[in-house]
């Protein structure tokens, strides 16, 4: 195959321009062309409003060796790909006794990946599921969203589909991967229902509403191919035999005997966590990042990106940012999502997180994304102290940090998702109301945003017309209630200041990206994983046969990643299961 690294199209051209382009870089009439593939397409915005697709293409002629040797041009060669393997292992799960079924304590991408690549190649794994199916988990969710009433086990972060199903559903990572296990996982998603499109996309998503379909159609197939997958069981302890597992234990109440589990919980599963703690795997507390939801108009972030408000064939802009406060902290944009929803993301009563969600076509009018500040155990260890927290254990402190922070951010919002102006959070002021009220004088740090009516309204409060600023920003783009109130109060002051002063660098860069009508919310603190469980070369965790995997465990940041950390543990299972297969039957 002959690889061409640049070849540029207007937006909005046809399959058959494409070619022509192909065919006038190889200097090959179209019809001498037997085949080609997108492999990557990105926007090219350098020259703006002049914008571009440029394509990454494999192409296919019958002479290729020779038209590469005659251009002997630096963005044109040949290119042999190795495909993605599954390792060849000795014997099957199918002859494995019924103990030797390896267990999977998760779906999401972790859980699930392992799963289909196990339950393919004959293994017949068990996959456990604290939640429920997604159908019924939609539903929980948006009921949850219209009335406040919580499920604790199916929800935006517990059930089929893991915490990515309620996202933008972004699926590019900066893992390395020689082994094809990135490519393979987007062919998967593409087989079961994903657009065709992630399979060259720069930056491929999926959306919630799609996402749903394509977790539903990776059960069947687990389901068809010899696996099980059980709802409504959550681990609640494990059964240990000489240093190994022998079993685990499911909702308090019956035991599941296997050999080898994997650990796939989600970076949510705070219960989950002490359990291990307790049952003696060496675990320790990891860095993450906690910040804001910001919220801008859709338009002026593609006014930013491509000099056009509504660019015709071009996707909703989007935006990476990173910034270096003068206090050393980190601050980054995150899970940013154009045309999007803020969510409430929130797992357990009296604690509320956020989260960012899009669908397929990403029509919301508001692009929205985190902006997190990086955090270390120093600064749980802080926050613990100055709120009077007696002992704590060390592996488990970066949750207690994120509880503190969700339950401000609930106390804050009276169980709504809080909103603030970043004006208000500025100034630390009371902000107008529809009647242009004055600012308070010694007002305290972050006081409220708000209308002029004392009834909260729960989605339909909208600016007055001299308060949309630069951004042109009306009411907030929001999945479940939410309520102005006194955002600032959420973080600790120190992390606020780096928020700030990151999105004051963040301006110069995007025009109105600290506009003072940009909408706060709080508190984004599901960034990652506190807690990291080890493990060691054979991906083992400190107790034999038990292996911990994907975001929740610390090996992973996002659905991507996460994926291919549970295809990397579906080859060890195998490896495993096929050794143990073989030395039984000698």
């Amino acid at each position: 195959m002959i690889r061409i690294q640049q070849v540029k199209c207007r937006p909005g051209h046809s399959q058959e321009e494409l070619l022509h382009k192909i065919a006038a870089l190889l200097r090959v009439k179209p019809e001498q062309i037997l085949d080609y593939e997108i492999r990557k397409q990105s926007v090219d915005a350098r020259k703006k409003p002049d914008l571009y697709y440029n394509y990454v293409v494999d192409v296919k002629t019958d002479q290729d060796e020779k038209l590469v040797k005659r251009l002997h041009h630096p963005k044109i060669g040949l290119v042999r790909e190795q495909p993605y393997s599954f390792p060849a292992v000795s014997g099957s799960g199918r002859e494995a006794a019924e103990e030797d079924r390896p267990v999977i304590i998760g779906t999401g991408p972790a859980g699930l990946f392992c799963g289909y690549l196990l339950a393919k190649h004959g293994y017949r794994p068990i996959l456990l599921e604290r939640g429920a199916d997604v159908d019924a988990r939609v539903r929980d969710v948006e009921h949850f969203w219209e009335t406040g009433e919580l499920n604790p086990e199916s929800n935006v972060q517990f059930g089929e589909g893991g915490a990515g199903t309620f996202s933008d559903g972004k699926l590019n990572t900066l893992v390395k991967d020689k082994d094809g296990r990135n490519r393979e996982a987007l062919r998967i998603f593409v087989e079961h229902g994903a657009p065709e499109r992630i399979l060259y996309e720069n930056k491929p998503h999926i959306g919630t509403d799609i996402l749903v379909r394509v977790v539903k159609n990776m059960r069947r197939s687990v389901e068809e191919a010899g696996g099980e997958v059980r709802f409504g069981c959550r681990v609640t302890g494990l059964k240990q035999e000489h240093g190994r597992l022998s079993g685990v234990e499911i909702n308090g109440t019956r035991i599941l005997c296997c050999r080898r589990a994997v650990l796939a919980i989600g970076h949510s599963a705070r219960d989950t966590f002490a359990m291990l703690l307790e049952a003696g795997l060496d675990m320790e507390a990891k860095a993450f990042a906690a910040g804001y939801r910001v919220e801008h108009s859709q338009r002026m972030i593609n006014r930013a990106q491509y000099a056009v408000e509504e660019p015709s064939g071009l996707p909703p802009a989007s935006y990476k940012l990173t910034a270096q406060t003068s206090g050393g902290r980190g601050v980054y944009s995150f899970c940013m999502c154009p045309g999007g929803y803020v969510v409430n993301a929130s797992s357990e009563a009296g604690r509320l997180a956020v989260n960012g969600m899009s669908y397929s076509d990403r029509s919301g009018r508001h692009a929205n994304s985190a902006v997190i500040v990086s955090v270390t155990p120093e600064d749980y260890k802080a926050l613990l102290m100055s709120e009077g927290y007696g002992e704590c254990q060390e592996a488990l402190s970066g949750i207690a940090f994120q509880r503190i922070l969700e339950e401000r951010a609930y106390q804050a919002g009276q169980g709504r998702i809080p909103v603030q102006y970043l004006k208000d959070f500025q100034r630390k002021t009371c902000g107008p109301t529809a009647c242009g009220i004055k600012e308070l004088e010694g007002a305290k740090a972050g006081t409220v945003s708000r209308e002029e009516t004392p009834e909260e309204n729960p989605g339909e409060q909208v600016l007055p017309e001299s308060d949309r600023d630069r951004s042109g920003m009306e009411t907030p783009c929001m999945k479940g209630a939410y309520r102005y109130a006194d955002v600032r109060s959420i973080l600790p002051e120190e992390l606020n200041l780096a928020f700030l002063e990151a999105m004051e660098q963040f301006g110069r860069t995007i025009p109105g990206f600290d506009a003072p009508d940009v909408l706060i919310s709080g508190v984004e603190s599901r960034t990652s994983s506190p807690v990291r469980i080890l493990r060691n070369e054979r991906l083992e965790s400190s107790l034999c046969g038990l292996y911990p995997c994907g975001e929740g465990a610390g090996y992973a940041g996002g659905i991507l990643s996460a994926a291919m950390d549970g295809m990397r543990m579906a080859e060890r299972i195998a490896q495993e299961c096929s050794f143990a297969i073989t030395h039984d039957k000698k």
